[in-house]
């Protein structure tokens, strides 16, 4: 059974810490990445949004060029693209567009269909794909992801260790998630040859 599958970009793909060193000298601090325990930046630094959004608007191309790639994650979504329909779905804005195609030319990953939402709300954009299975590491967008229906795969980082609910499955790593995902064609597999 062939998924469809949303992948988020930052955090999940990317390494969850790698805007760390930059931040910390451009705001001249010293943030671990064990204490990133938030999702906002801003609120990680103790600074305020009108900051880091001015950081963020120089920065950020910068930031998104150098970002790493998690381990096994490149093989896992080569894997996944080989077997299944691959969607990347980022609340990046479409300026950031040229930077990010050309990172995962670099990076050589898997080619998908990419959708810079400039929003962290995926849900409608997960409607329009069919989505089966969203991999992201948001809490936020999980909670709203899994409310609406779809099965999410929150990639662990220190900023959303918080409760779950239904629908949403915890993964450390790239080959978790090619294990749930495996999981869940087969399972699908078996249902739809039950009902043939």
């Amino acid at each position: 059974m062939k998924l469809n599958i949303c992948v988020d970009i930052d955090g999940t793909i990317t390494g969850a810490y790698d805007w760390l060193e930059l931040a910390n000298s451009y705001f001249n601090k010293n943030v671990k990445p064990h204490e990133v325990t938030r999702y906002e930046i801003n609120e990680v630094l103790n600074i305020s949004n009108d900051e880091y959004l001015e950081f963020y608007l120089r920065y950020g191309k910068e930031l998104h060029a150098a970002a790493s790639v998690r381990q096994h994650a490149r093989d896992v979504l080569q894997r996944l693209n080989n077997e299944h329909s691959i969607y990347y779905v980022t609340a990046r804005d479409k300026t950031m567009e040229q930077v990010t195609k050309k990172w995962f030319m670099e990076k050589d990953l898997p080619k998908g269909q990419l959708y810079l939402l400039g929003s962290h709300h995926k849900v409608q954009q997960a409607k329009e794909l069919d989505c089966h299975i969203f991999i992201e590491d948001r809490h936020e967008n999980a909670l709203e992801l899994a409310r609406a229906g779809f099965q999410v795969l929150l990639m662990d980082c220190n900023y959303n260790r918080l409760p779950l609910i239904n629908g949403i499955t915890r993964v450390s790593c790239w080959q978790n998630i090619y294990e749930a995902i495996d999981n869940r064609a087969k399972a699908m597999r078996e249902a739809d040859s039950k009902i043939a």
